[in-house]
């Protein structure tokens, strides 16, 4: 593993696609400074990436709250240079319209746009003076169209991905790379499975084509960070072959 002087941010260092995302750029030698809100839920994956021979920084994070968003960065930018944020924090409800409170609608927009927005423009406070930089943000199919219970989910990630295509315009000629990724599948997580199992039986996990892995999310931030500014994607769509669309 050859060691580089650079920092990789993921926010929503979550169980299944933020620790993949972290043992990826970890395995290509960045100091990974990986946030959730439960930092306690870090230590197997800290442990686990320096067993390896990586680098990481486990802290809990809220990312709704702007002073912790900045401070997380701000430490991430003075270990190493900042070169990538991901933005993975999750969010995905589903509520009968008369069931979404004005309270769960709220907390929805905070964690999937609010906090994407901080996590965003706080990355290219720090990136811009050197001119160069990746901000990278998690999206979902519920990024293109709305669906039956997704009304405070799909609003979020609507705004989100406005954000995200604002601050593409902006800061693409500044030479900072932002992308948007649809994640248009099911991610095979313990949480997917019991929901699948739930609505259409057992029978449904059967297919193992049907559900994205998590690693497979990485490595295709990986590719986004690889591109050359020559030809920078915006917004890439990934999905298994076996999904329907």
């Amino acid at each position: 593993m050859q060691k580089r002087n650079a920092t990789v941010a993921v926010i929503g260092a979550g169980d299944y696609i933020g620790a993949e995302i972290a043992r990826k750029f970890a395995a290509e030698g960045f100091t990974v400074f990986a946030g959730r809100r439960d930092g306690a839920k870090l230590e197997p994956l800290a442990r686990e990436i320096e067993t390896a021979g990586g680098s990481i920084v486990a802290r809990a994070l809220d990312a709704r709250k702007e002073d912790e968003v900045a401070a997380f960065l701000d430490d991430a930018d003075k270990h190493a240079p900042l070169e990538v944020t991901i933005f993975n924090v999750g969010a995905n409800v589903s509520f009968p319209i008369l069931e979404t409170t004005d309270r769960v609608f709220r907390k929805v927009w905070e964690m999937a746009c609010w906090a994407g927005f901080l996590a965003g423009r706080e990355s290219a406070r720090l990136m811009m003076p050197r001119g160069q930089g990746n901000i990278f943000f998690t999206g979902a199919t519920a990024s293109l169209r709305g669906g039956s219970g997704f009304a405070a989910f799909a609003s979020a990630k609507f705004g989100l991905r406005a954000v995200a295509q604002s601050m593409a315009r902006e800061l693409g000629p500044k030479n900072i790379h932002v992308a948007h990724l649809i994640i248009d599948s099911g991610v095979d997580t313990a949480w997917v499975r019991q929901r699948r199992e739930q609505l259409w039986g057992k029978e449904a996990l059967n297919n193992p084509d049907l559900l994205m892995p998590p690693a497979s999310v990485a490595a295709s931030y990986w590719q986004l960070y690889q591109q050359p500014r020559s030809a920078w994607t915006f917004e890439l769509e990934i999905r298994p072959f076996g999904e329907k669309w």
